[in-house]
This record gives C-alpha cells, structure tokens and sequence, in this order.
C-alpha cells in the first residue's frame, strides 16, 4: 500500500507519517501490522467524538437507506439538513439563525467573505498576520503568512492585516472594510487565546464602522473549548459564524452562519450567490445532526475543561515551556522546534499520535477527541514526558 499510497496520491510533503491504516475505534487508530495509536490530534480537530462513535454511524447507515444525494444545494428540503439546522439556531444566540451548509471550512470561509460583500457593498478585508482559514484562493487571500502563499500571487486584492490582541490596530478598520475575518482562537500561529477584552473591542469597533465581524470557529467550534463554539468564552456575538472539522464526527462538511436577513441575500441579486452541487449532502447532515445532539444532550463540554486541567497538571516539565489554549484545543510548547520535532516523532514510535501546527515550529499540537478517557490523557502524557526527560538528560 505504501507504494501506490506515494505513487498515485498526489502528496502534501514530502515526509509524510505515512502510517498503513488498518482501522480505528474508540481514541485509537490500528496499522496493517496490528500496532495500536493513542490519537491525541483527533483527525486535526475533526473526531470530536472519537473513531467510530455509535450514534453517528447509527445516523449515517440510517440516512443511507433513505436516501443519499438528490439535489443541488437549497431546491429540496431534505430532513437531516434542516434538522441540523435547526438544532444549531437553537443553541445560537441571535440574531445568528439561518445556517448555509457547504462542503468544508475553507468553503465556508469563501462563502462568508462573499456574504460580507454582499451586505456591505465594500471591498476590503481584515485578517490578522499568522491567521489560518484554508487553501482555496480567497481563503489564502486572507492567511497572514507570506511565505506560504508568495508562490500563488496575484491573489485577491484589498486585504489588509492587523496583529492579534493589538488595539492600536483596529485603526485600520475603516469605513472601507466590508468584514473583519478573525479566529476566535489563533490556530496556526500557536492557539492563542484573546486577551483583555480584543474581541469586544473588535466588535465595538465594526459597529462603529458598520463592518461585519467573521469569527472563524473551524477549529475551536463543537465543544472543544468547553462551550459549543469559542466566542461563547468571550461575551460576544460574531455578525457571520463559520465553522467545519468537527462539525460531523470525521466526515467532510463546513457550514456558515449569520441573520435570516443577511443570508436572504444570496438568494437574489443574482440569484444563486452561493451554490454548492453537495453541501448539505444527507448523509453528511445526519452525522452533523447527531454530533451536534451528542454534543449538547453529554457532558462532553464540561468535561473537556476538565480534561484540559488535567492536560496542564501532567505536562509540566523543564523543557515545556507553557501550555496554550483552551479546553481541548492545547499546544504545549517546548524550547525549540527541534524538541518538539523529536518529540512527535519519538511519540508515534511509541503508540502516541501527535501533530504539528502550520506557522509556531514550538507547538505540539494535542486536540484529541473529546471523548478521550482521563485514563488515556495519562497514559499519553506519561510518554511525552519520559521523552522530555531522554532528551534533557543528553544534554
């Protein structure tokens, strides 16, 4: 398999793990040669509820026997969309009520900016330096990493960019600005959370300016952060929602959000703003619809603040400098890129599954299902530190 696996899938690096999966189940993925893998990454934040979880696959094979694609986007109405739908609104504040269903995050950032375009009738876009939100053209349009997007210039124009939890940038948004773009957590550059009050400050500035504020929920929405989305922490309500990855328990799929008057837009003036051929795909929504269910009918939300407690009592150690973020959504942070780098990789040699992050060499990305057991953080952590303490005695 490793061979075809290199010689007939087109590859995102050149040293990937490149593990043969045989299967997964519960907080572990198993490889064809029977070796068992502690998931502390979750599919990169998609497996909110684990591998297999029962309720989801109930709903998919359910789902399968009814019906599978039938129509573009928003000509039918088909059950397990509008189901979803409607349980997301109710745990929404308003006037966040009426939910776009697309095919992944990036997807859903691209409809997002269109939307603020729509609204407003402005060009300019904010994002921060080090922001994250995709691969599709718009979305690169507004990372804020150079060098990972230079070699694909031109690209969209009037971008603009301002530091994370820097007030004297706010400036910079202006009558011009059509939407401010924002992870409610800084992914990429580290999980850096907002400090002394930066997100109602960008929101009071866009209300001044009447620019809509975008919040990014990709990565910290369903759960992880210990409420259903991560600006829930923070005292505020975005203009747009956009969200992804752990949306439908490992199954592909993005969504964005804002007011029943926003997203009428897009249905006039042209027709068919946004159209998609399969979001809301059925099968895709039933797995939404019964995540999101697990979700709010558990304790998994409480429970994950818990966990992160936990997370931060056992990974302490000369080498981890702090440990960032919030529920579980954690990057520890060791001296050097190249201990983290060993630590990854002596990790999975020894059953741990750990991941980096896109633009902070320091982090050791941990975002492991919500469903992990406490039992499981320990053991887990118990071999990040014996190769901390390997690595500190060479030295």
């Amino acid at each position: 398999m490793l061979n075809d696996f290199f010689k007939y899938q087109a590859q995102t690096s050149e040293h990937p793990l490149a593990i043969e999966i045989s299967h997964a189940k519960g907080s572990y993925i198993y490889d064809t040669n029977g070796n068992a893998y502690l998931d502390f990454v979750a599919g990169v934040s998609a497996n909110t509820l684990g591998h297999q979880p029962k309720r989801v696959n109930d709903a998919i094979k359910a789902q399968l026997d009814k019906y599978s694609h039938v129509m573009v986007y928003g000509e039918f109405a088909q059950h397990p969309a509008t189901e979803f739908c409607k349980l997301l609104a109710t745990h929404l504040p308003e006037p966040l009520n009426k939910t776009y269903l697309v095919n992944s995050g990036t997807e859903a950032i691209e409809g997002a900016l269109k939307l603020a375009r729509r609204v407003t009738g402005r060009s300019q876009w904010i994002s921060c330096y080090n922001a994250y939100h995709g691969n599709t053209m718009g979305s690169m349009s507004v990372m804020g990493y150079e060098e990972r997007k230079q070699i694909f210039r031109p690209l969209i124009p009037d971008v603009d960019f301002i530091t994370f939890n820097n007030e004297d940038d706010l400036e910079k948004i202006t009558t011009k600005t059509a939407g401010v773009l924002l992870e409610t957590i800084q992914g990429g550059a580290g999980f850096i959370q907002p400090e002394n009050g930066f997100l109602k400050k960008v929101r009071q500035r866009c209300d001044e300016v009447g620019a809509l504020l975008i919040l990014d929920e990709i990565q910290p929405g369903f759960g992880r952060t210990g409420k259903l989305f991560g600006f829930m922490n923070y005292d505020i309500v975005p203009d747009v929602l956009v969200m992804g990855k752990g949306m439908a328990s490992g199954m592909p799929v993005g969504a964005f959000t804002a007011s029943d008057a926003m997203m009428n837009l897009l249905s006039h003036d042209p027709k068919l703003g946004h159209i998609t051929t399969f979001g809301g795909h059925p099968v895709i929504a039933a797995a939404s619809l019964a995540t999101l269910q697990e979700i709010t009918e558990s304790h998994l939300m409480e429970e994950a603040l818990e966990k992160e407690q936990l997370f931060r009592e056992l990974l302490v150690h000369p080498l981890i400098t702090e440990v960032r973020g919030k529920g579980l959504m954690l990057a520890a942070m060791t001296e050097s890129p190249e201990i983290t780098n060993r630590v990854i990789l002596e990790s999975l040699k020894r059953g741990v599954i750990m991941f980096w992050l896109l633009f902070e060499g320091k982090a050791i990305r941990i975002t492991p299902p919500l469903t992990i057991s406490k039992e499981e953080i320990k053991e887990g952590c118990g071999i990040i530190i014996d190769i901390l303490n390997e690595i500190a005695n060479e030295n």
